[in-house]
């Protein structure tokens, strides 16, 4: 056993958990046994008491009570297969020694949970180290069936800014999808708010706005869209702008408005059903059923070099189907169709 330790926090390492701040020095110390120590007060910082969730700071001193010497071998990194590998760098749109961007695949997770398995972007960026020595970590997430821009960061003061600049809305996100109908006005904004429906179901139910106050665990929500094509009346190909970044914003909204996402089955019915103003999320005939959203481009500041950074990903197969059969043209239309102003509110 060692003796107890006065450790300070060092620069590049502050505003993270106690917790994984502790885990990061000590490996081999299990998280129950830090959680045991944060509630027997055995581990302080600055002398004062914390808990496992606790952020520190740079400078900050934590002391850090007897700890077991022998640490356990660290665990293998888990295996990629050659074919993910080959996958994976092919998805890679843009990198350097501090960001990797990537064109996720759809029906890929980004990261594991229930009922993903152990395939998911997350796990499968070990075939992205390029010589660095940890992999690189999830900035934010797609849902699985979307693809598109996803960035990944190469360490852990990278991470932190990334995440600091999405939470501050100084990222600026284009979504592309294919959907039933054509929405009218052709510009505009929603903004009905959004909970998760009752049951086990992932799914979200939206609210008009005046309602969010004073309904449990609802959110406000706001999605700007833009038409950017029709196919007469049936299908259009919208433009989409998460203000906010809620569980399947873009879709309960699309849905909502009556004009729900092609190959939507959770949010936009059957072929068949007619729902508000559009149609099912269903065309039938030569265009696929997949879901049709894209994560299209993803403007932001570099976190270390301070540069204008605009990443833009290539449609997906089946999307790329839908487009030609529809004979829509991405060099047709605008990369940002919003530097105009808005026409309407819903």
């Amino acid at each position: 056993m060692s003796g107890v330790q006065t450790l300070t926090v060092g620069a590049g390492e502050g505003d993270q958990r106690l917790d994984r701040w502790f885990r990061r020095r000590f490996p081999h110390v299990p998280q129950g046994r830090v959680e045991k120590m944060c509630r027997k007060g055995e581990i302080r910082v600055d002398g004062g008491r914390v808990k496992p969730a606790t952020r520190v700071a740079e400078g900050q001193s934590v002391r850090v009570p007897p700890l077991p010497d022998d640490a356990p071998p660290p665990p293998d990194r888990p295996r990629v297969s050659e074919r993910d590998s080959e996958m994976m760098r092919a998805a890679v749109l843009w990198r350097d020694d501090h960001l990797i961007a990537l064109n996720k695949p759809p029906g890929l997770p980004s990261q594991g949970g229930s009922g993903q398995g152990a395939r998911h972007v997350d796990a499968l960026a070990e075939a992205l180290r390029f010589g660095a020595g940890d992999k690189p970590r999830l900035v934010h997430r797609l849902d699985k069936d979307t693809s598109g821009v996803l960035l990944l960061a190469r360490s852990r003061a990278a991470a932190d800014a990334l995440a600091k600049a999405l939470r501050a809305k100084e990222t600026r996100k284009i979504y592309w999808a294919a959907c039933a109908g054509v929405p009218a006005p052709r510009m505009g904004t929603i903004r009905y708010g959004l909970v998760k429906a009752g049951g086990d179901r992932e799914k979200m139910i939206c609210l008009h706005p005046d309602e969010v106050e004073r309904t449990r665990d609802a959110r406000r929500a706001t999605t700007d869209y833009a038409v950017l094509e029709a196919a007469g009346g049936r299908l259009s190909w919208v433009a989409l702008v998460p203000v906010t970044g809620r569980t399947h914003q873009l879709r309960a909204h699309m849905a909502e408005i009556g004009h729900p996402i092609l190959g939507d089955g959770k949010y936009g019915g059957s072929a068949q059903e007619n729902v508000g103003d559009g149609w099912g999320a269903g065309a039938g005939g030569a265009l696929s059923r997949k879901l049709h959203l894209h994560a299209r481009s993803l403007a932001l500041t570099h976190p270390v070099t301070g540069a204008r950074l605009h990443v833009t990903a290539p449609l997906p197969e089946h999307m790329a189907r839908t487009w030609e059969v529809l004979d829509w043209r991405p060099a047709d239309v605008p990369a940002d169709p919003f530097l105009d102003d808005r026409e309407t509110t819903r």
